[in-house]
């Protein structure tokens, strides 16, 4: 039985196309649509049978010129004509970074789409496309849609539950502009913050974005299509991007092999129990290899391997990088294909490049047997989002971009991601009386609190769109608004205030331009209005937008407090929540932060002393105008009982990988556990969430910061990789 459609579109006769009649008509001639019947003509239009049926039906009836197109994703601008999508039988289209509608709103979205749609459907076989775009933090390059904090941002939370319910807004507001794919979730692990991606990133260690693949289902629904409003999600980029020597974006990941499974791969392996439609490769290299090259990475692994049913596209026009010269070729063609990329994102000479694709399988060098699985693979995803039996957008979503309930859902994402790192005398959080100076070049600025990939692919300063800034968030918390006095500079400030609110730290960036081999240092601006701040001998208290750590050692003895912010997004009255003490701080850090640029790359158990460790977090002893800050968590220890289950997760000649999973058996709660066991000879070569120490053959592991409070019945995983045979441990847990 097929799956239930995945979205409640208005039905369209265009989509049941009388195929039988056209199947002569050439790829390069634009067909005029074909009268449907009332009822499916063809089993490949029949809603009741399974789905595998109609992908089967659909291939036999499909032209090489229809398979090529299913292949090929094209930037939505570059069709000139529009009739190019259906006479070229073009299978996907995207809006890159910049694409935009004008007017730019939900509505114009939406229209553009549905145009689109009718074009392809004008095809013999009447194939809808599949239309992707990267809504990161929200539909991004909707002008008034819901931003939510960046990945790294939602990492702080530490809470799976909510970036679900966020997957799902978002989900929503993309079904109401037409659109049916995301090019999220981003589930690089970043280990260098000098990489202008690392916002992308939930965190440093693969616990953190594992965790969070719960972004997926919010997506997707349980099942692709189950559902309303499922929208085709996509783990991203395929792998390793994050470890790249000096965190040089598309650089050369040079890890072992042990390395990567045990960093980079747990997030993608968890991407793919959880059914991920997509999956995107990486600019970046593994020792030499690029990943768009690597039949190992990609077909040996992702889809043998891990199982991976779903289809890889390729990065923009990043198969046209694989000789490292201008313009396709059939041999990168080639090469990408035969490892495993199904769909090639061109993004603009689609001419040239089917040309090319079809020059090559008819040389052999790309079997039809490739070239029918990759077609199968892209298919059964229209297939069970619904797409052939409603194809246009369904309008009852379109009203939900930027809508209330949605913005309140990102305002809470934003007060459980802020970080409370510095609170000297308990001057957070502040009086709701207090008379404020509010200064920052990000204080006022929805565009720097946003960042990269809104409205726009590296962003940009200004009012970019619409929503709350930092400094609204405050005069909207306080009792009497005209005791808040702003200059960006902090020019005027006197000593008469009660304390001095600094919004500062990054400007906009994406990738590329984000990236910093340089330092991570505050910018002049920044640091004449901080020194003005403390010349005035009024508590600075620092609120920090950036979408990494800064290098910030050396200033922060001048600051009385300082509260780590993020990317926080549309809704700045998140970070006032905080301040004012509405919602005391429970955000931890998703990174180490380091002493200073030299510092890097700095990560979770490497033996380095980071300025704040991993999973620091500060939190208010109460909500009072004066607590007494305690770090998070501080409870008292426990006895408890808990137990542990050895799995390897993967074997290779040498080597293996395993996880332990730690339960509370207990009635009362665990403050810490140890877990040991014998290791027969093996030698552990990494470990992550926790702290290894080896004796005499056996292998203790304590909990690392963040992982060792466990209510009864909880449970936490650490894994390690090592050298030698697994064998069949039988690990011994103490809880405290």
């Amino acid at each position: 039985m097929s799956l239930p459609p995945a979205r409640r579109r208005p039905a369209t006769a265009l989509a049941l196309c009388v195929a039988a009649l056209a199947l002569t008509v050439p790829a390069a001639a634009a067909p005029e649509p074909v009268a449907a019947s009332a009822t499916a003509a063809l089993p490949y239009q029949d809603a009741s049978l399974p789905v595998p049926d109609r992908v089967t039906d659909l291939l036999s009836r499909m032209t090489l010129d229809d398979k090529l197109g299913q292949m090929t994703q094209i930037e939505k601008d570059s069709l000139v004509p529009q009739s190019d999508l259906a006479a070229y039988r073009i299978g996907s289209v995207l809006s890159g970074g910049d694409s935009t509608v004008s007017p730019n709103n939900a509505q114009t979205w939406a229209d553009t789409y549905d145009s689109l749609q009718r074009t392809a459907l004008t095809t013999p076989l009447g194939i809808p496309v599949i239309y992707g775009i990267d809504a990161v933090h929200g539909h991004n390059a909707v002008r008034g849609a819901t931003l939510f904090p960046h990945d790294i941002g939602l990492g702080a939370t530490r809470d799976p539950a909510l970036v679900q319910r966020v997957g799902r807004a978002v989900a929503e507001e993309v079904s109401g502009t037409g659109i049916d794919w995301d090019f999220a979730p981003c589930l690089c692990v970043a280990r260098d913050d000098r990489w202008g991606r690392t916002y992308e990133s939930y965190g440093e260690t693969p616990e953190l974005p594992t965790a969070m693949t719960t972004f997926i289902t919010g997506l997707q629904g349980e099942t692709l299509g189950a559902g309303p409003a499922s929208v085709l999600a996509t783990a991203k980029h395929y792998v390793g991007d994050g470890g790249t020597a000096g965190g040089v974006d598309q650089g050369d990941t040079r890890v072992s092999e042990a390395e990567l499974r045990a960093v980079h791969l747990p997030p993608f392996k968890e991407a793919v129990r959880r059914g991920v439609g997509a999956v995107m490769l990486s600019y970046s290299s593994w020792n030499g290899v690029r990943s768009h090259a690597n039949r190992y990475l990609v077909t040996d692994v992702l889809k043998g391997e891990l199982g991976f049913t779903g289809f890889v596209v390729s990065d923009w026009a990043a198969v046209d990088q694989l000789d490292g010269q201008s313009g396709f070729t059939g041999t990168e063609i080639t090469t990408a294909v035969n490892a495993g990329v199904d769909m090639v994102m061109v993004p603009h000479d689609y001419k040239k490049f089917l040309t090319l694709l079809r020059g090559e399988v008819t040389a052999g060098r790309i079997t039809q047997s490739r070239i029918d699985d990759a077609n199968r693979r892209v298919l059964t995803k229209k297939f069970q989002l619904g797409l052939f039996e409603r194809p246009l957008t369904d309008r009852s979503y379109t009203s939900t971009v930027g809508s209330a309930a949605h913005r309140e859902l990102a305002r809470q994402a934003v007060r459980e991601s802020q970080v409370l790192l510095k609170n000297d005398g308990g001057i957070l959080p502040l009086a709701r009386s207090a008379r404020l100076f509010v200064a920052g070049k990000s204080a006022d600025d929805i565009g720097n609190q946003s960042g990269g990939w809104t409205v726009g692919w590296q962003g940009r300063s200004g009012p970019v769109t619409d929503g709350t800034t930092v400094l609204q968030g405050i005069r909207a918390a306080v009792t009497d608004p005209s005791r808040v006095t702003y200059d960006r500079y902090g020019n005027g400030i006197d000593s008469g205030y009660s304390a001095a609110v600094a919004v500062v730290g990054e400007t906009p960036y994406a990738e590329g331009r984000g990236d910093r081999p340089n330092g991570l240092g505050l910018d002049q601006e920044d640091l004449q209005t901080l020194a003005r701040l403390k010349a005035s001998g009024v508590p600075v208290v620092v609120i920090l937008v950036s979408g990494r750590p800064l290098d910030i050692a050396g200033e922060l003895p001048g600051w009385k407090a300082l509260l780590a912010a993020w990317l926080p997004g549309t809704e700045g009255a998140g970070v006032s929540d905080v301040l004012f003490g509405t919602r005391a701080p429970t955000g931890k850090l998703p990174v180490s932060w380091p002493k200073s640029a030299a510092q890097e790359p700095v990560n979770d158990g490497d033996g380095k002393d980071p300025l704040f460790p991993y999973g620091y977090g500060l939190t208010y002893a109460g909500t009072d105008p004066t607590p007494t800050p305690t770090p998070t968590p501080t409870p008292a220890p426990t006895p408890g009982a808990c137990t542990a289950r050895f799995r390897t997760a993967s074997a290779w000649q040498g080597g293996y990988q395993a996880e332990i999973t730690v339960e509370n058996t207990g009635s009362a709660p665990l403050t810490g556990w140890s877990v040991d066991w014998d290791l027969a000879g093996s030698t552990v070569s990494s470990l992550w969430n926790g702290s290894l120490t080896t004796a005499q053959g056996h292998a203790t592991v304590r909990n690392a910061a963040f992982n060792g409070s466990l209510i009864p019945g909880a449970t936490t995983t650490f894994g390690f990789t090592a050298n030698g045979s697994a064998g069949t441990p039988v690990p011994h847990c103490a809880g405290s």
